[in-house]
Order: C-alpha cells, then structure tokens, then sequence
C-alpha cells in the first residue's frame, strides 16, 4: 500500500535547500519518491495520505547507544513510587538485582523512549544478547564509532549536535536531484529506492529544532513502519 508522509517542511539532513510542503511516498518499506506534496498526491491518488505538523527528517542516530541501554535501567512505570520515571545509573543502578530479563525489558522501554525523539539507529558495540535484541527487534540499526562521544549520555541525539546533518544517519534525497543509483527526476520529483526511515518534529524549521530538542518528534517511521506517534 502506498502512503505519502507530508509535513509543512522536508529537510533532506545534509544541507541542501529544504522543501515547504515536502512529502515522502512509501511503498511497503521503501521509499518511492520524495518530493512536493501535491506532485505525490497528483502522481498517486489512490495513496493514503499522513499530514504532520513540522519538519520532516531523516531518523536520528544517538550515540550512545551502550551507555543508554547497557549501563542505564529503564524503570518500568509500575516501579514508578519505588524508582522514579528516569534512567538509572551508578550506585542506584548497582543496588538493582539485573537479570539478562531485566536487562531486556529495560531496553526495549529505553527504545521505545529513543523511538520517541525520532531515533532510528544507535552507535556503540552492544555486549549484552538481550539489549541487543530489543534494539533488532524495534527495527533499530547498530553503528560502530570510533571514540566515545563528547559530553554526557542523552535520550536526546540533538543535545550536543551543531546541525542535523551530525545527527541524521542518512539524509533523504531532496527533490529534483537524481539519486546514487542515477535514477532521473522528473516534474520536481526525485525517485529513491531506499528504506523508508524518517522521523517527523512538530517544530518550524531546523533552527528550532536544535534549540528545542527531539522530544518535539510526533512520529518516527522504520522501513516503512509507524513506529512511534503522539498526536
């Protein structure tokens, strides 16, 4: 089934122009073509249509994936008047009897929280079997990186980024460009076969975005899944 994604602002994530009433059509997992909405909406009439408030991005990659997932604990809500709602770590994490089940469960809650400010792939090696399949099986990716990042652990990728070209784990072609694969565009449109990995951010521009945070996401879409909403 198609659908065409449509935000007031498409930001490609690697510095070119950003497109107002920019729009992503997604067939299945892929993208199908990026391009302005109404063009999409003209070339496939039969496609459901998602309107968004904001900009949409390509996902997001938080680079601290084993400080977040493997030395944190995600309090599950019914441990909320015992533990409180934010990740523990430190002394208050090693008065807590971890199980590799614990250890799952807390993972897949602290995806979940990723998911919610649009963070689709974590970088750092993941030691733990059941941390990292909560991440495979959200859909997540996993990236090496070279030296631990700077400044403290956060939900947040955007917190010690400069742009959002730092943060994006791959930009979105823009429209009118041909793509690697040197498929032509043609009427504005530029056709993609790539995965369908995007995150949405109820803000008005990229200047906003950074000042304001990823909390701002209102949806975040892996290979074609809705994964996280909130509207």
């Amino acid at each position: 089934m198609l659908t065409i994604h449509a935000a007031d602002l498409l930001v490609t994530g690697d510095r070119r122009p950003s497109l107002p009433g920019g729009a992503v059509l997604v067939d299945g997992r892929a993208i199908a073509a990026v391009g302005p909405y109404e063009e999409l909406a003209a070339a496939h009439p039969t496609a459901r249509v998602r309107r968004w408030p904001g900009l949409l991005t390509p996902g997001l990659l938080n680079p601290y994936g084993p400080e977040l997932l493997e030395h944190a604990y995600h309090p599950d809500p019914r441990e909320a008047d015992e533990l409180g709602t934010e990740p523990l770590t430190g002394e208050a994490l090693a008065a807590l009897a971890m199980t590799d089940a614990r250890w799952g469960a807390s993972a897949r809650r602290g995806v979940q929280r990723m998911l919610a400010h649009g963070t689709v792939a974590v970088a750092g090696e993941l030691g733990r079997p059941a941390v990292l399949d909560a991440v495979r099986r959200a859909g997540m990716a996993t990236e090496p990186r070279l030296a631990p990042p700077a400044g403290p652990p956060s939900l947040d990728p955007l917190a010690s980024a400069r742009s959002l070209a730092e943060a994006v784990i791959r930009p979105l072609p823009s429209a009118g460009v041909a793509t690697s694969a040197g498929v032509a565009t043609s009427a504005g449109v530029a056709t993609f076969a790539g995965v369908a990995t995007f995150a949405v951010f109820d803000v008005p521009d990229e200047a906003t975005l950074l000042e304001r945070g990823a909390a701002t996401c209102v949806a975040t879409v892996v290979a074609g899944r809705l994964v996280h909403r909130r509207r």
